[in-house]
């Protein structure tokens, strides 16, 4: 058996780093559950750390990806039943790969009604859009979402409603995702509309922040004595930078650190709920590309104005 996996050996622009590298499949690992993967999703948060942003933690070669849905092919005999049966193979090796080996506590068992390409996303962008709507409470506040269009953003928007939320506004950078911000019920607001974002700035109760740089300093400057700011992403790749001590609370927020404090009992509870706010959500556009054709996938992903990209390892089945 092979085993083809997209490989990084150093940190820089992923269609630089990443390669394709094919190599025997060892034993599997004592106490693992093997995994025939069958997509994975090309996220900013998967594609970023290539870059070196994360390279304090990362130990190289890296196999690329953070989630994904697969098939499980082998298990120790406790873990028997979950043969044949699909997974969500997390926290462990990059997914960005044909066959894995991972934890069985933290294998999450997919129901048979979720189909593979909402499974395969239901990982890093549910998981960080419930985490802070349980740790804010939105509950009749007016809600304010920078990078509007994304992913979390777009979970984050269409669950706090049913959190409660009074009102949800979201700061868009494409014209593209305007239509889709209106079906979820989020005012769109232009991040070339200055006017507009200081007025909303100043009566938004909680802002969640993707984008950083000057937009989101300015809002964080704006914001009423008692409001809640939380920067949870970088899509700028700049950071916030104030001139004064801003009125309202700041408070960062990485899903890295809430997973750390989470037991296996917790972690499969999370996703009982998830699954079942998926099976309600109208899940954005994807385009699939083969494996093969990561590179145009990872281009894709790159786009602002973009589908959604999913990779397909299914045409590695019989490698």
């Amino acid at each position: 058996m092979r085993r083809h996996a997209l490989t990084y050996r150093s940190f820089g622009k992923p269609l630089e780093k990443l390669s394709m590298e094919t190599t025997d499949v060892p034993s599997r690992a004592k106490g693992k559950l093997r995994v025939r993967m069958l997509c994975a999703p090309v996220n900013p948060s998967d594609l970023i750390p290539i870059t070196g942003a994360y390279s304090h933690r990362i130990k190289l070669p890296a196999v690329a990806g953070y989630e994904g849905v697969g098939r499980v092919i082998d298990a120790p005999r406790k873990y028997a039943d979950l043969i044949g049966k699909r997974v969500l193979p997390l926290r462990g090796d990059g997914t960005w790969q044909t066959i894995l080996d991972c934890d069985p506590a933290l294998a999450v068992p997919v129901p048979d009604a979720i189909p593979d390409v909402v499974a395969a996303r239901a990982y890093i962008n549910p998981l960080a859009a419930l985490t802070m709507l349980e740790t804010w409470p939105v509950k009749g506040k007016r809600v304010l979402l920078s990078g509007a269009g994304s992913n979390c953003a777009d979970y984050l928007g269409a669950w706090a409603y049913h959190h409660g939320a009074r009102e949800v506004a979201g700061i868009y950078r494409s014209e593209s995702r305007v239509a889709r911000l209106e079906q979820l019920g989020i005012k769109p607001v232009s991040i070339r509309d200055a006017s507009k974002i200081s007025d909303v700035a100043r009566e938004s109760e909680l802002v969640f922040d993707s984008l950083g740089g000057p937009v989101a300093s300015n809002i964080l400057q704006l914001m009423a004595p008692d409001a809640m700011f939380i920067a949870y992403g970088l899509l700028t790749g700049q950071a916030i930078q104030l001139d004064t001590k801003p009125r309202a609370h700041y408070r960062r927020f990485h899903l890295r650190d809430s997973l750390a404090r989470m037991s296996a009992e917790a972690w499969q509870h999370k996703f009982s709920h998830i699954w079942r706010l998926l099976s309600q959500a109208d899940m954005p556009n994807y385009q699939v590309f083969p494996s093969q054709g990561w590179r145009q996938a990872v281009e894709r992903a790159l786009c602002q104005s973009g589908q959604k990209v999913l990779l397909d390892f299914t045409l590695h089945l019989h490698d």
